[in-house]
């Protein structure tokens, strides 16, 4: 069985696998498309701490019920289309305990800690299976990703009284922005590329800021008559967006981060305590799963115009390759494991 590697940094290969196997409780998924995500380009780029080599990538799955094991429940039948949560959980750890797997002590992602979906079929528990007769392959691979800016907004606890501002218009930074805007919150979206900041606003952003030409702070105040957004949300991974949303952010604010800052953040750490920010980490997706698929079924946004190219399988290394040569172009880029 063929699958996408990544041998070491920025060398991309064709490895052959084991079949997987069924066991009691498991189902076989025939991989249908597989996307790419940021900490995807990370591992490509030699940039992820949690990534060792070789590994095969892929956790944003969409595909086909191929076989099922002793004990998976009817609803989930050979033949139908479906999309799988990719984390694992210990069980026992504290974060388990308190019932948030998602930030397991132990868990492992598939493509980062354990060779991943960018292969021809994959064995995975039927707790981590959703299956649904409406969506197709395309929008089935985005659910992963909408689902865990989805549950940044639950992080940040948004509600129709606020107003969130995203730093970040990638997939992520959308999913968090389509989330608050169906909570009913007022969403100010921020990027450096017109395009993206035009997504937004199909996605729900009732305004944006292009960080580039304007400046973020003044303007945030601006839309806030002075006062700062209740909710900050980073979707980028850099130091000065971690930066700019513990300064926009208003008295008593929230703060939530999704993205991963590779590089040492610094902060004048006066402004926590004098605004007594709630500041909060955002891992994964918990039990986002059914309300984005609900979102897509009821074709709440465009979902499909977050994809900004599809690939064959063959030319994997190459989706990679331009990527990272020009990362601020990219939404999703998706690999069609079919050929």
């Amino acid at each position: 069985m063929r699958a996408i590697s990544v041998l070491e940094p920025r060398r991309v290969g064709v490895v052959e696998m084991e079949e997987p196997r069924v066991g009691p409780g498991d189902v076989l998924i025939d991989v249908h498309l597989v996307g790419l995500c940021g900490s995807d380009l990370h591992a490509y780029q030699g940039t992820s701490p949690m990534v060792s080599y070789p590994r095969v990538l892929g956790h944003e799955v969409s595909g086909v019920i191929a076989a099922v094991g002793e004990g998976v429940p009817a609803s989930l039948p050979i033949g139908r289309r479906a999309t799988v949560v990719p984390t694992t959980e210990c069980g026992v750890c504290p974060a388990c305990q308190a019932g948030r797997p998602n930030c397991c002590q132990f868990n492992e992602t598939l493509g980062v800690q354990r060779d991943g979906a960018l292969t021809a079929r994959i064995s995975v528990p039927y707790t981590k299976v959703y299956a649904s007769d409406t969506l197709s392959a395309e929008e089935l691979v985005l659910v992963e990703p909408m689902s865990v800016g989805y549950h940044a907004a639950n992080r940040g606890e948004v509600s129709e009284v606020d107003t969130v501002l995203v730093f970040g218009c990638g997939a992520i930074g959308i999913g968090a922005i389509a989330a608050s805007a169906r909570k009913g919150a007022r969403v100010i979206a921020v990027d450096i590329d017109d395009a993206k900041l035009a997504l937004a606003r199909r996605f729900g952003a009732q305004e944006t800021i292009h960080s580039r030409r304007e400046d973020v702070l003044e303007r945030a105040r601006a839309l806030t008559d002075g006062e700062g957004p209740r909710v900050a949300i980073e979707a980028v991974g850099l130091p000065q967006t971690y930066r700019l949303a513990v300064e926009a952010v208003c008295y008593a604010g929230r703060v939530v981060y999704i993205g991963y800052a590779n590089d040492e953040v610094r902060y004048d750490s006066k402004e926590f305590v004098r605004k007594e920010l709630d500041i909060r980490g955002s891992r994964n997706q918990l039990r986002a799963f059914p309300a984005v698929i609900g979102m897509f079924e009821r074709r709440e946004r465009p979902f499909l115009d977050l994809i900004t190219r599809t690939y064959p399988f063959a030319e994997a290394g190459q989706a990679f390759a331009d990527w990272a040569a020009a990362p601020g172009e990219i939404t999703k880029l998706v690999i069609d494991v079919r050929d």
